[in-house]
């Protein structure tokens, strides 16, 4: 049910090889990398800062996932028992990453997006909403279309002159009459970490709104608890920094919130009280918990998918990962200063990446991804974020190769 435990004893017996403390590129190469054999063959050819967007699998995500298509071989409608199995094993997991005071209220999406619409269609009219224009699109398209079609009212909130945003105007974008505020812990052009985010929060409640949190950007890399931010609703997935790839989501839902008894529009047969009695009483009796915000038949192997990813993170530990990647960024930003280039990244306001901000941004990554090296640009930010697999000479090439890209080719003669 849970797994090939030769494959999963490799990883846990890598990791405890590697020792307490702070992490070094010594045992980095001789415990971790060998876990990412796969991913690796493509550094030979490319340095991959892309880590903010796709995280790289480990070796063990094909094996979880063939364990969970050999219990629909082996099984048939059988299969049930093994991928609620995994279900439950999948909701605990996120909900030790979430700091997520029940398991139960953890419900499985295939995107954040997803999530998102059940918050906004469990209200009964139109809310109020604030949110930032820095919100990723998975959430500002959903925002934006319920707005025009008048399923919601919608204030967003700018960001200023350096494409940050401030507390105090998201503050003074709260008032009395908002029912929901949707905000990004780290905002995912910039990396800005979102400042005063329980102050926010607190402001938000006073005012009678709910918090929606997008912890895309955050999970897997800085330290979250929704608990202590005390937020009604989160959001995130497993693509990036959880190396789980595209479909393993999730939808936070805090105690109070289930206790309240709110519904949400988006269920399916998947949230009754017992789903495979196929019971159908009018109205239907849902079942107890963040399971009464369950959809219809999920995507189970999005479960097996993920697991390899949650468990290198949190034996590895959070905490750990963030001071690497904190680490790697202020090298990355001094090997760029060294070479005239300004970046930004590395100190505790920022999330996992370093950013260069320049208007010619999106074609600039397309030469550095032409040079083989694999970063994006979201608007005028260059985005380049290094993972526990880089190097130090990846760093360093990885910068030379910028630096080159910046350099204007002479004129012919």
């Amino acid at each position: 049910m849970h797994g090939d435990v030769t494959v999963h004893d490799r990883i846990e017996a890598a990791l405890a090889a590697l020792g307490p403390g702070a992490l070094d590129a010594g045992r980095i190469g001789a415990h971790v990398a060998p876990l990412f054999s796969r991913a690796l063959v493509r550094n030979a050819q490319h340095i991959y800062l892309a880590n903010h967007s796709l995280g790289r699998p480990l070796d063990a995500m094909e094996d979880d996932v063939r364990e969970g298509l050999a219990a629909w071989y082996t099984d048939f409608g059988g299969a049930w028992d093994a991928w609620g199995g995994e279900l439950a094993a999948y909701r605990a997991r996120l909900s030790r990453l979430l700091g997520a005071p029940q398991a139960d209220g953890v419900v499985p999406r295939t995107s954040a997006g997803q999530g998102l619409r059940a918050v906004l269609n469990s209200f009964d009219a139109p809310p109020a909403v604030v949110a930032t224009r820095g919100e990723f699109d998975s959430l500002d398209v959903v925002l934006r279309e319920y707005a025009h079609r008048g399923r919601a009212r919608l204030a967003l909130v700018d960001a200023n002159a350096d494409g940050e945003f401030d507390a105090d105007a998201i503050r003074r974008a709260i008032v009395p009459g908002t029912e929901l505020v949707v905000l990004s812990h780290v905002l995912f052009q910039s990396g800005q970490v979102l400042p005063d985010l329980a102050a926010l929060v607190a402001h938000a409640h006073a005012r009678g709104a709910l918090v929606l949190l997008d912890v895309y950007h955050s999970l897997g890399v800085l330290p979250v608890d929704v608990a202590r931010f005390d937020v009604d609703f989160a959001v995130g997935g497993a693509y990036k920094y959880l190396r789980g790839g595209p479909g393993a989501c999730f939808l936070y839902v805090a105690p109070r919130v289930l206790a309240s008894r709110r519904r949400t529009l988006d269920i399916g047969w998947f949230a009754k009280e017992a789903p495979f009695d196929y019971a159908r009483p009018d109205p239907p009796r849902l079942a107890g918990g963040g399971d009464a915000w369950m959809e219809s038949t999920p995507a189970v192997l999005a479960w097996y998918q993920a697991r390899s990813g949650q468990r290198f993170v949190l034996g590895i530990g959070v905490e750990r990962l963030r001071e690497h990647s904190l680490a790697l960024q202020n090298r990355l930003v001094e090997l760029l200063g060294e070479r005239g280039i300004h970046a930004r990244g590395g100190t505790p306001d920022r999330g996992a990446f370093a950013v260069v901000r320049r208007d010619d941004a999106v074609a600039l990554a397309r030469r550095l991804s032409a040079a083989g090296v694999d970063v994006d640009a979201r608007g005028s930010f260059l985005r380049l974020c290094p993972d526990v697999l880089t190097t130090d000479d990846e760093l360093v090439r990885a910068a030379d190769a910028l630096a080159a890209a910046l350099t204007p080719d002479p004129s012919p003669t």
